[in-house]
């Protein structure tokens, strides 16, 4: 018997703890709010008929309670008069006797009427504290669904953002940033390259008259002088 009570509590358990993955709280705390107001709607509705059984028994208490002056008051006319002699003693008395039994119902109407009237009136005096209680209650919801809706978005946003962070493979980014430098190093020593080959190029004759432009002026004006018949310093030699 043990054995079956310990399954049947956790298949119950298990049972809750579906449901508790499955349920959305913030579609939980809407639900929670529509019944809360359902029962305030109840209330108020309950409310409205208790104060007007109160009413209706207030006006039967006040219309019981004057039936029964009046009553009275016939009664000590019916005597006035017979003491006055427009009736007699005997038809007086059995008159008033009649108009008290009527004030006495009368009475007893006002004093059952007033009975119901503080009985409804506590009523609703209940009914006014549960329903102050449920708006409180709805209002305190509907501050904890405030708060909920905005921790939902938070903590979507930061599962959002967690995930996609969970996602970057580091390793894999800083190889593709070597990757990356490695292959501009490569086209910017390629660039350089074609720079060089753009450059004008020059002809054998430049390259040999470049290689002889300073032996040979120098050769050519040492022959001009001996032509001339001047020496090193720039003066004419004396010939023989």
């Amino acid at each position: 018997m043990n054995l079956f009570k310990r399954l049947f509590k956790f298949g119950s358990a298990e049972a809750h703890a579906a449901i508790d993955k499955m349920e959305d709280p913030i579609k939980m705390s809407e639900q929670a709010i529509r019944d809360l107001k359902g029962d305030l709607d109840n209330s108020l509705q309950s409310l409205a008929e208790v104060k007007a059984i109160a009413i209706r028994s207030r006006r039967e208490t006040e219309q019981a309670g004057a039936e029964a002056d009046d009553y009275k008051h016939k009664a000590m006319r019916l005597l006035q008069r017979a003491s006055s002699g427009e009736l007699t003693q005997e038809e007086a008395d059995r008159l008033a006797s009649r108009a008290l039994e009527q004030q006495t119902q009368a009475q007893q109407n006002a004093e059952r009427a007033k009975g119901e009237r503080d009985k409804y009136d506590r009523m609703a005096a209940d009914l006014e504290y549960r329903i102050q209680d449920l708006r409180s209650q709805i209002t305190q919801w509907e501050n904890e669904l405030k708060t909920l809706k905005a921790r939902a978005k938070v903590s979507s946003a930061t599962k959002k953002i967690n995930r996609q962070m969970a996602q970057i493979d580091s390793s894999s980014t800083i190889a593709t940033l070597e990757k990356m430098r490695t292959r501009v190093e490569e086209e910017e020593a390629l660039a350089e390259s074609y720079g060089d080959m753009a450059k004008p190029t020059r002809s054998l004759d430049d390259e040999i008259d470049q290689a002889l432009g300073s032996s040979g002026g120098s050769a050519s004006l040492e022959t001009l002088k001996q032509e001339m018949g001047l020496n090193d310093d720039g003066n004419r030699s004396d010939k023989a």
